[in-house]
Formats: C-alpha cells, sequence, structure tokens
C-alpha cells in the first residue's frame, strides 16, 4: 500500500498544478485570446486525444521493459514543462503546445503508474488501492482550484501569476515519485502478444462501449463554458469547479471500496445511467444557482466510475499485458475524446449551449444499456 500512497501523492501535488491552470483556461483563451468555443473544442479534443493514444504505447513498453517508474517520471516531468508554456502563451497556439506536451506527458506515465498499483496490492483490495488513489488526485485539484482562485483575487485576475506559480506543486510531485519502489519480480516474463482477436470477451465488449460513451463526454470545459454562458463571474466558476472536485475526492475511495464488493458493472452501468441524467440537467437548466447541484452531481459520477473502470480492466487483462490494456482502454476513451470536444463545440456553435449537453445525454444512456447487455 506503501507504493499506492506515494503514487497517490505525486499526483495529488499534480493537480494541484493543473487545476490550478485547467479551469482558467476556457476563460483565458476566451476573454482574453479572443477564441470561440469552437477552438476550445479543438484545443482540448487534440490535446486530450494525444494523451490517450500515447497511452497503449507507453504501456507496451512498460511491460516490454519490464519497468514502470521510469516511464512516470519521464510523464511528470513532460506535464511540467507544459505549464512553462502557457505562461509563455501569447496566442492561442502557445496554449495549444502547452496542453500538447502537458496531456503528452499524461499519456507516458498514466498506464505505468496504473500498472505500478495494481502490481503493488492485492486483487481483492484493486477497487479501494484505485479509490484511494483518485480520491489524492482530486483532493489536489480542488486544492489546485482554491489557490487559483486565491491568487487570481490577490493579484487581481492576472493569469500569467497562476500560470507560473503552478510550476512549483509540479516539480514537487516529480521529486516525490523517486520514493516509488518498482515491482519488477511481479511481472512475468513471458513473450508478449497483443492481438485484438486474442482479447478476454468481455475486454472487448468493455472498450467498445466506453469508447461510444466517449463520443457524448467531450471536454469538463464545456461546463465550464456552460457556468459563463449563465453569468457566472470568473471565481464563481472556479468555485463550482471546487465543487465538483471535492465531492469526487470525498465519494472515490468508497465508490472503489464498493466495487470490491458488489462488483464493477452495477456500479458502472448506474454511473453511466446519472451522467446521462446529469447532462439532462446541464441541458435544460434555467437557474443559475442549480448549476451547483449539477457540478456536484457529476462529481458523484466521476467518483462512481473513474477508479472502477481501471480496476475493472486490471481485473480482466492478463498480468504480462497490464500495462498495456490499461494503455488502450484510455486509447479508445482517446479516440472519441477528440470527436466528442470537436463536436460539442460544433453543436454550441451551431445549435446554442445546451445542445451538446443533449447529444451527452443521450450517448451516456446508451452507454448504460450496452453495459449491462454486453458484460
Amino acid at each position: 500500500m506503501l507504493n499506492v500512497i506515494i503514487l497517490g501523492l505525486a499526483s495529488f501535488l499534480t493537480d494541484v498544478s493543473t487545476e490550478m491552470v485547467y479551469p482558467l483556461l476556457p476563460l483565458y483563451l476566451t476573454t482574453r485570446l479572443g477564441v470561440t468555443p469552437a477552438i476550445v473544442g479543438l484545443i482540448e479534443g487534440v490535446a486530450e486525444s494525444l494523451a490517450s493514444l500515447v497511452k497503449v504505447f507507453s504501456g507496451y513498453i512498460s511491460d516490454r521493459v519490464q519497468r514502470r517508474k521510469p516511464l512516470a517520471i519521464l510523464g511528470y516531468c513532460s506535464s511540467t514543462l507544459g505549464k512553462l508554456f502557457l505562461y509563455l502563451s501569447t496566442s492561442w497556439g502557445w496554449v495549444f503546445a502547452g496542453r500538447a506536451v502537458d496531456r503528452f506527458g499524461k499519456g507516458v506515465r498514466t498506464a505505468p503508474r496504473d500498472a505500478l498499483i495494481a502490481d503493488s496490492i492485492e486483487a481483492e483490495k484493486r477497487g479501494q488501492a484505485y479509490g484511494l488513489h483518485r480520491a489524492l488526485d482530486t483532493a489536489g485539484a480542488a486544492l489546485g482550484v482554491i489557490l487559483a482562485l486565491i491568487l487570481m483575487t490577490a493579484y487581481r485576475g492576472n493569469y500569467k501569476v497562476v500560470f507560473l506559480l503552478s510550476l512549483v506543486p509540479a516539480a514537487l510531485g516529480v521529486g516525490i515519485l523517486f520514493f516509488a519502489r518498482e515491482m519488477r519480480g511481479q511481472i512475468p516474463t513471458t513473450h508478449l502478444s497483443f492481438r485484438w482477436s486474442a482479447l478476454p470477451r468481455r475486454l472487448q465488449a468493455f472498450l467498445i462501449v466506453v469508447f461510444l460513451f466517449t463520443l457524448g463526454n467531450s471536454s469538463n470545459q464545456f461546463l465550464l463554458l456552460r457556468a459563463q454562458n449563465l453569468g457566472f463571474a470568473p471565481q464563481i466558476i472556479l468555485l463550482l469547479y471546487l465543487t465538483y472536485n471535492i465531492v469526487y475526492a470525498l465519494f472515490s475511495y468508497p465508490a472503489g471500496r464498493l466495487s470490491d464488493i458488489i462488483g464493477r458493472k452495477s456500479l458502472l452501468v448506474s454511473g453511466y445511467l446519472f451522467y446521462g441524467l446529469v447532462y439532462l440537467g446541464f441541458a435544460i437548466v434555467g437557474r443559475a444557482s442549480l448549476l451547483w447541484p449539477l457540478f456536484a452531481a457529476y462529481g458523484l459520477y466521476s467518483a462512481f466510475t473513474e477508479g472502477v473502470e481501471k480496476a475493472l480492466v486490471a481485473d480482466i487483462a492478463p498480468q504480462e499485458l497490464r500495462a498495456t490494456l490499461i494503455g488502450l482502454h484510455a486509447t479508445f476513451v482517446g479516440i472519441g475524446l477528440f470527436p466528442a470536444s470537436f463536436i460539442a463545440g460544433a453543436l454550441w456553435n451551431l445549435f446554442g449551449a445546451p445542445a451538446p449537453f443533449y447529444f451527452g445525454t443521450v450517448m451516456g444512456l446508451l452507454a448504460a444499456l450496452g453495459l449491462w447487455l454486453v458484460i
């Protein structure tokens, strides 16, 4: 469990850094750099897709060389560098480059790190291990939002100061990783053979459902733009995002433990259904005050799905391909994420703010049905 805590603390510090800047980016792009929601969708779609596409290759390399820790460190270093591009930005191209470098780092680190968590814990405690990691990760996100709010107030809306100071926790997150212990003896040394047809049928079905769901699950930045659309000031939008992260952090560990007891499928089906209802709320909301419970409800959805999805993949995947298939899961998410964010931006421009959320509602409900039928 010590490795899980160390990796959780690294994620905690890195998410402090990331969430100091992430909720500010759509506001910075639209109000300071003058771009449209479609450009926001383009930047996020490309950046997040890059992260997810890299994950399968990083996972395969990790399985191939039987090492997790060096790739994790490399990925966290790259994410730190990406924050520097944001500080230097004078146009949306710099932001695009910064997000790409940051998300490339996320792609490099995620599969090896998540495989190291699975290597470090017994199978019957895997849900709570991923839940604890998600809780620490999201607690860092909540602290990052608080720091962004304090700094934006203290420096009177100076985005560049926040971008610069975000480098400090990012560097600390890299440093703490050196205390993690490689679990090389637990990785089988058999020859790696990775073919889609050879994967377990349950895993094939789950990956297809995840891909379809992701088509309606656009970047969270559209939630922040929705709040701006309903008249919230940047500081209040940060508080909304803080509400989401606090709920997410509080319920991630209990959700992981619950999945160890009742199974992963029930929680995931319920989570996808709940996502559809929450997105319907974002589509039809008329009173700005109702965004507070909606952001809290979205935190519940995240808590009951993200860590549980990773635990399900780790349960099903052959041990010698664990990092590869954890990365493949993220890659399927990434394949759908670029069109999801681009479609969301286009729907917003063409039909108005509620349109992408209606689309997400339909995809969430279809994913819940698909998961129930095929797993």
